[in-house]
């Protein structure tokens, strides 16, 4: 049996790999550059034409781009009204900006389990956990994956509940055929480097909702208008605009905006290579006994952001710990997503206790993402398959 880098070994690799990067090619730089030397740098006509191709891709029917993911979500709370003494019903298992969003509009998060195999957001744990000061669930695509949205829409139409679909790490994934973005409420999206599709920062929010949609608009940008209707007194000139609203500086540039239009124009060659390294880690994967290999919904066509390798602890000699250590010995570095929200020191003041999603802080305990994006090659693939096999392998029992 091969002996491992970190036991003194040859590693499968001589360089590092890493869990995530952006591609970026001669087509997304020109369009940027086309941008720096028009006269808009913010604000401008690539706004518009994002949003459109947005809505294209999605089916949605209107979209707000947006600064970074964190702004997304931060304004679709406050297009659904969220305010203090409500509860947002969210996962743990995702970045922290999924419950902030909730602190954000002086609400509580309430955090709900996942499930064991598919590791999001359990509609049965979303339902025992609504009460009547429930006013939204934030439900995270983990991985790319969708989370089960016809049984969440249901209760949250039953309930009187916003549905917002924390999408960060969903675009180009399909529920039942019918693109995510356009089901929810509101979808957020995430454009940051490591995402599928990148803008090196920005976000959106998608809706088929006019009056989300006008909120919106406002919550972006100051809550700022120059909408003649919306006004409450006289124009005194064409420079005439009202604040009626408290929202926040979110816009996007141009140069973001010209940079995504040129990636969104790439995403089914992402998409389909994606699809490409799921497929063979896990045929790989799935024959090793030391190992998980996540599941998926059937009505989720998905386009994966992140691949989670999760370890059997009772059929390994070492923990997840020294596993990521192994794989880094071997040249793959990796990463792990996502510390439990409600363990930060933040949350733990706010008065969280460990606990209370056993799924969630289990699947944490042995859950490692491995590498995944669109400029792997087929041996970068074989390299990530190879150290995986011997680090399991070696230690198995």
């Amino acid at each position: 049996m091969e002996k491992p880098a970190i036991c003194g070994g040859t590693p499968v690799r001589s360089t590092k790999i890493f869990y995530g990067h952006q591609y970026i090619d001669d087509e997304d730089i020109q369009a940027v550059v086309e941008v720096l030397k028009s006269d808009y740098l913010t604000c401008g006509p690539k706004i518009g034409e994002l949003e459109q191709k947005l809505c294209e891709i999605t089916g949605a029917k209107y979209a707000v781009v947006c600064s970074n993911g964190t702004a997304a979500l931060h304004m679709a709370c406050q297009a659904a009204g969220v305010q203090p003494g409500d509860e947002v019903i969210t996962t743990p298992i995702t970045f922290a900006a999924s419950a902030n969003c909730a602190l954000y509009c002086g609400a509580t998060p309430v955090f709900a389990d996942i499930n064991k195999e598919t590791y999001n957001i359990d509609p049965a744990a979303v339902e025992a956990l609504t009460t009547e000061k429930t006013k939204a669930v934030v439900a995270v695509d983990f991985t790319g994956q969708s989370v089960e949205l016809d049984r969440l829409l249901s209760h949250c139409r039953e309930h009187d509940l916003v549905l917002i679909e924390d999408g960060a790490h969903v675009i180009g994934t399909s529920y039942n055929g019918q693109k995510n973005g356009s089901i929810a409420d509101m979808t957020t999206l995430s454009f940051h480097p490591v995402k599928t599709v990148t803008g090196g920062e920005g976000g959106a929010v998608l809706t088929n909702n006019e009056e989300y949609y006008q909120k919106l608009l406002l919550y972006r940008a100051h809550g700022i208008t120059r909408d003649e209707s919306l006004m409450e007194h006289e124009p005194d000139g064409p420079w005439y605009y009202e604040q009626i609203a408290l929202g926040m500086n979110y816009r996007m540039t141009d140069m973001q905006a010209a940079l995504l239009i040129s990636q969104l124009n790439k995403l089914p060659l992402f998409s389909a290579r994606r699809k490409e390294i799921v497929k063979k880690y896990n045929e790989a994967f799935s024959k090793l006994p030391q190992l998980f290999v996540q599941k998926e919904i059937p009505q989720s066509d998905t386009t994966r952001h992140l691949y989670i390798l999760r370890i059997r602890p009772e059929r390994l000699s070492i923990d997840r710990k020294q596993f990521f250590e192994a794989l880094a010995a071997e040249n793959i570095c990796c990463n792990v997503h996502y510390i439990p929200t409600y363990y930060f020191p933040y949350y733990e003041k706010l008065g969280y206790k460990r606990g209370i999603c056993p799924n969630a802080e289990k699947l944490y305990e042995e859950e490692i993402s491995l590498p995944l994006y669109y400029a792997m090659t087929d041996q970068d693939v074989n390299d990530v398959i190879d150290a995986v096999t011997k680090i399991a392998e070696y230690y198995g029992i």
